[in-house]
């Protein structure tokens, strides 16, 4: 007896392929043919009550089955349906239901996963209430430590191409003339007609880079013109990159050492992924507000093609993508929350951060993106986040080479972003 009551209230599992027919609001209503109770629709080929459908299912499976104690001429009324389990099977049985559909254990279990799946995918196609947060927070925190006019960025140390262009009247080095020509003409040019003459001028200017000649023959060190603006500049991104990390309430949840090592290791990527919204696709120049620069005023401030040449491609690649404003923040976000970041201890907290991030990215390209190749986006975003920590390693090996040829230029911000240090706060 208890098992039937228990049964009654579980009987809707398998509605979706036992119920042939449901009755409207419209229709009369219409009695179970086994115990006249309310019938809701067709259950196994006959119009019963919930009730009665959930009991001829379990009676299909039962291995034996009940026997009448009163010659099986029970009265089956919707008071009496609990007393003889007999009886009501027989009844069952002469109203037309049909053992052969009743759904095996296996094929319920099908069902229900089939059921679960539909969920999700509906549920994945939705951005849950967490996820608008993490998106809100995410873009207030951008847009508060981000302006891609770059008026706040004052007070540097001027480029060196107006004390370059004069130099150049009086020199016959081709490789430095052409790289001058270059970056004040990139604006002009396109990717596809300038990518030969950018890795010709990299490698040219490269080989020159490291020493010169003096006057009397002498090979000396070289002075990076550039250093000084780039390394202002530099320091500037350090600085909104930080503020942009404190503002995440995850990042501030975390320890101060784990908050270091989060910063030390994912700045440049930040850094990159922000002149990535600047970055002129036609021209491969950046269009920071007052000022474009070109990848030669990097040469300039010493970085070699080993660095700069990947760079470039990386930035082409994921502006090609044409990302909005929410999928920058996130992937932002997803940098700064690496587990695997060295010095790294609370490994796990930090993966789940990430784990919602990605999840909320999936479910923003889902929601928000058209077209038939947006199932594309998401695999080719983190291809880029993967190309960024190749460079990470060489950009810190680079910056270190630079304060030695050129000592007193770079900011100490930048060194201790740099350096392997864990210790040291930013």
């Amino acid at each position: 007896m208890s098992e039937l009551k228990m049964s009654e209230k579980t009987s809707g599992i398998q509605t979706d392929c036992e119920d042939l027919t449901v009755l409207t609001e419209d229709e009369e209503p219409r009695v179970c043919g086994v115990c006249g109770d309310l019938a809701k629709g067709y259950h196994f080929n006959a119009l019963t009550c919930e009730g009665c459908k959930g009991f001829f299912r379990r009676a299909i499976k039962r291995t034996s089955q009940p026997r009448c104690l009163f010659l099986n001429k029970c009265i089956i009324t919707k008071s009496s349906r609990r007393s003889c389990q007999a009886c009501r099977f027989q009844k069952c049985l002469a109203i037309g239901m049909r053992k052969e559909m009743v759904m095996s254990e296996e094929e319920v279990l099908k069902r229900r996963i089939c059921i679960k799946k539909k969920k999700m995918h509906k549920a994945s196609t939705e951005l849950s209430p967490e996820q608008e947060n993490i998106i809100q927070e995410l873009l207030y925190s951008l847009r508060s430590t981000f302006d891609s006019t770059f008026s706040h960025f004052t007070g540097f140390r001027p480029m060196d191409r107006e004390i370059l262009t004069e130099m150049e009247h009086s020199q016959s080095d081709p490789p430095t003339s052409c790289l001058t020509q270059i970056c004040s003409s990139s604006g002009k040019s396109s990717p596809d007609s300038s990518s030969s003459s950018y890795t010709w001028s990299l490698s040219s200017s490269s080989s020159c880079s490291s020493e010169n000649k003096d006057l009397e023959g002498n090979k000396t060190r070289c002075v990076y013109t550039n250093l000084p603006h780039f390394a202002d500049l530099t320091t500037y991104m350090i600085q909104d990159i930080i503020r942009f990390s404190k503002s995440l309430q995850d990042f501030r949840s975390l320890t101060i050492e784990d908050q270091i090592s989060l910063l030390k290791g994912a700045v440049f990527d930040i850094m990159l992924i922000r002149f990535n919204m600047v970055f002129n696709l036609a021209t491969s120049n950046w269009d920071c507000g007052h000022i474009t620069y070109c990848i030669h005023d990097a040469v300039r401030a010493g970085f070699q093609p080993l660095l700069l040449e990947p760079m470039l491609k990386f930035h082409q690649a994921l502006r090609k993508l044409d990302l909005q404003e929410e999928e920058y923040a996130l992937i932002q976000a997803m940098s700064l929350f690496s587990p695997d970041r060295p010095g790294v201890q609370q490994h796990s907290r930090i993966d789940r951060v990430r784990e919602d991030l990605a999840l909320t990215l999936q479910t923003w390209i889902q929601c928000k993106r058209t077209g038939p190749t947006k199932h594309l986006l998401y695999p080719k975003m983190i291809a880029c986040l993967t190309e960024l920590r190749t460079m990470t390693e060489e950009y810190s090996k680079q910056i270190l080479q630079i304060q030695d040829v050129q000592p007193d230029t770079i900011s100490p911000l930048i060194i201790e972003v740099v350096s392997k240090n864990p210790g040291k706060d930013v």
